[in-house]
């Protein structure tokens, strides 16, 4: 599995406090249970997906590659991450096609 990082991450408010931290822990493998990762969906038909980063190293995800869009402390905060990936997206594009807002996301798909 590999993991990208988006240049304009978003945080959660609670996550942002350990942001540098955060980042090098799950760059680092480590145990990271209360942690969750927005990535844009694995398929075009939705728009993010939400992972535990923990649950990223389990083998059915070997040879994948992940584009990390935010990062949140606890699934609550992940939910609030990603409504404010979508209100963005609308708000800037008009509509709900990620690759708009944020083009490496195509790549993802290819």
């Amino acid at each position: 599995m590999r993991m990208l990082w988006y240049s304009g991450l978003y945080t959660g408010k609670k996550a942002d406090l350990h942001r540098a931290d955060v980042i090098r822990q799950i760059r680092d493998g480590k145990s990271l249970p209360w942690v969750y990762v927005v990535t844009p969906a694995s398929n075009r038909e939705n728009i993010l997906d939400i992972y535990r980063a923990d649950d990223l190293k389990n083998p059915a995800y070997r040879g994948r590659e992940f584009l990390i869009l935010g990062v949140a402390d606890g699934y609550q905060e992940a939910l609030e991450v990603a409504a404010g990936i979508v209100g963005e997206l609308y708000e800037k594009t008009g509509d709900f096609h990620l690759e708009r807002l944020i083009p490496e996301v195509e790549a993802c798909w290819s």
